[in-house]
Order: structure tokens, then C-alpha cells, then sequence
């Protein structure tokens, strides 16, 4: 039979729900195995000895799911609101006293990310408060300048909460030791028949997640992981859709 595109690949962690990994653009499986070769007094080898064997995998996704990462890799459940990012907000400095301006999102105002000028993109530096020409102080999503900068456009760049809108992943450090195991099962079909091929693997952990970006290009999260035998025994089953 022939194969087509990436296929479907579905996690389902240990006594959880299925999860769809998500527009599923490239997935590899490896299995390797490490041999010991027996020599005599000739070049090749009289016998070959299987040792280990290793059963890994990787994939390149285009959906970036929260409920995935979270339940596949971080083994923990999103929670509801996210922090975002606020960049280039237009604003001048008064012209008189206050030299004050308040965020568009200064209610729920997390942190500064910087303020440059708007004509020549210069960052003006922050301090702790009285700025100078070229200084900029916040607090509260409140932003105060110099007299000197009066009148001068700047862009300013913050991080605020939204409590009510997507979901977010807390990562912290945890004892080595305990893993995240879920099962897979990866299938496609036959473009000419339609018969179906897939692998249904019966454990699995997480080990790499790649996240880069690229001018001109979507975001494709990479997963790594690696296959182990339940407690049947069972490592995988390759399912074919054709006869032999």
C-alpha cells in the first residue's frame, strides 16, 4: 500500500482525554536497535547479538494547543487567561505638567517592556522616578517623563493580564524523577484505495519541545518522545490496511 501526508497523530495521556497533537505537518518514528558483532580471524563478523532496542519519535505540529502541551509534555491543565503584550502603544508626552501617561491597559498592567522615541526609534532608559531628559519612570501602568521631553511622541511597550481570554501554562520546577506517559496513535491512508495504516503506541514520554519562529513562516512546535512497553509488555502495533 502507499501512504499519503502527515497523517493524524492523537495523544491520550494515562486516564485522560484524547488529544488531537494538532494539524500534524511531519511525523518520524525511529526504532534502533544496539548489536554486538562476534569476530574470528576474518573481517566480517561470524554472529551478530541484538541488545537494546529504542523506539523514539518527533513531531512537527501547526496548531499550538495549550490543552496538548499541558496534558502531553508539562502534565499539568491550562488555566484561563493569558498575559499579553502591548507593543509600540502611541502616546505623547503633555505638554504641561503632569508629564504622566496612562496605559490603555494600566488596570490590569503587569510590566514594562521599554519606551523609544517615535521619530528615531531610540530607547529612553528607565529609572526609579525623577527622569531626566531621555528617562522615562512607571508605575501602575503610569508612565512619567521629563519636562524636557514635552510634547515628544513615544512608543511604549508593556505586558497586562486578561483574565477571561485564552489560557496559560505555570511551568514550575518539580522533583526528578516522575514522568507524563500518555499513549499515541498515528494514522493516514492509501490516496488510491483509502485503506488505512497506523501505529498505535502504548506508551510514551515527552522528552523535547522545540518552539522557533521564522520571518515569513508559521510556528511549527516540535514534540520528542520516546516509546516504552506497558505493563503487558507491549511496545507498539503497526496496522496495515492491505493484504499480503
Amino acid at each position: 500500500m502507499f501512504v499519503f501526508g502527515s497523517g493524524v497523530l492523537i495523544g491520550t495521556p494515562q486516564g485522560g482525554t484524547p488529544i488531537n497533537f494538532g494539524l500534524a505537518q511531519e511525523v518520524t518514528l525511529n526504532l534502533s536497535t544496539t548489536t554486538k558483532s562476534l569476530y574470528g580471524q576474518y573481517n566480517f563478523p561470524v554472529a551478530i547479538g541484538s541488545g537494546t532496542r529504542k523506539m523514539a519519535g518527533k513531531a512537527k505540529m501547526a496548531r499550538i494547543s495549550g490543552q496538548a502541551l499541558g496534558s502531553l509534555f508539562f502534565g499539568v491543565t491550562p488555566s484561563t487567561g493569558v498575559t499579553q503584550t502591548q507593543f509600540g502603544e502611541a502616546a505623547s508626552v503633555p505638554a504641561s505638567s503632569p508629564y504622566t501617561y496612562s496605559t490603555s491597559f494600566h488596570a490590569t498592567f503587569v510590566a514594562d517592556q521599554g519606551v523609544v522615541y517615535a521619530a528615531s526609534a531610540l530607547p529612553l532608559k528607565l529609572v526609579a522616578s525623577a527622569p531626566a531628559v531621555g528617562q522615562y519612570s512607571v508605575a501602575g501602568g503610569v508612565y512619567t517623563f521629563a519636562a524636557a521631553d514635552a510634547g515628544a511622541a513615544v512608543l511604549i511597550s508593556y505586558t497586562y493580564a486578561n483574565a477571561t481570554s485564552g489560557e496559560s501554562i505555570a511551568v514550575a520546577a518539580q522533583l526528578i524523577g516522575p514522568t507524563i506517559s500518555f499513549s499515541a496513535n498515528l494514522f493516514a491512508s492509501d490516496p488510491t484505495t483509502g485503506k488505512q495504516f497506523s501505529v498505535l503506541l502504548y506508551n510514551c514520554v515527552a522528552e523535547k519541545l522545540a518552539l522557533g519562529t521564522k520571518l515569513e513562516d508559521f510556528v511549527l512546535p516540535e514534540l520528542d518522545f520516546q516509546c516504552f512497553a506497558n505493563s503487558a509488555g507491549q511496545v507498539c502495533q503497526l496496522n496495515f490496511g492491505d493484504a499480503a
